[in-house]
């Protein structure tokens, strides 16, 4: 059983611009690639756990999220950073596509997209973490069993102002995702001295 940390893609990895739809509008926060290739090195199960509502909405295609998953992979590799599993939840309880228009599992907060990564690699959620910088990445987190970081960047700022220190689900708010993947390690650290 191994450790995962299960991150948010738009406003925690790369910049927030709205529904994601073309490969030429993915901007990178300069650490993010420095951050996943940590914890792939400390041996962390990375994966990414994205909410993309514009599907059913029709602001976008399964087709187009794989043009992008396959570009972020490809600046990814060339950086010696991996991705071990991408999952998404395209469906949305008022989504203008028929058949993607439901209160799902997978949506978060639910934890189905979690579970849909326990189904596919043996994850340790009690050594695990879900970053991202909404309420519902956290939430996730804590309906998993796995500890949420707040990120500042993308909304995440804004939740911290209404919130302060006491930003709900959240075990640590973070800078950004290399803060994050800091105090993971620094946890991490901790946990194999203890043993």
């Amino acid at each position: 059983m191994r450790p995962a940390v299960f991150l948010d893609r738009d406003g925690t990895m790369i910049d927030d611009v709205g529904y994601l739809s073309r490969v030429e509008d993915i901007r990178w926060y300069p650490w993010t690639i420095d951050a996943i290739r940590l914890l792939n090195r400390a041996g962390f199960l990375v994966c990414v756990t994205t909410n993309q509502a514009g599907i059913a909405q029709a602001l976008l295609t399964e087709a187009i999220l794989a043009e992008l998953i396959a570009d972020m992979t490809r600046v990814l590799d060339a950086e010696g950073a991996r991705i071990d599993g991408w999952f998404h939840c395209p469906h949305h309880p008022e989504g203008k596509v028929a058949s993607l228009r439901q209160d799902c599992e997978c949506r978060k907060p639910k934890p189905g997209m979690i579970r849909q990564a326990q189904d596919r690699f043996a994850i340790d959620l009690s050594r695990s973490f879900v970053v991202g910088d909404k309420l519902a990445d956290v939430g996730m987190a804590a309906r998993a069993g796995a500890q949420g970081i707040l990120v500042r960047t993308g909304y995440g700022e804004a939740l911290v102002r209404q919130y302060g220190d006491d930003v709900p689900d959240a075990s640590f708010v973070a800078h950004d995702l290399m803060g994050a993947v800091a105090w993971i390690l620094e946890r991490q650290a901790r946990a194999q001295e203890a043993v």
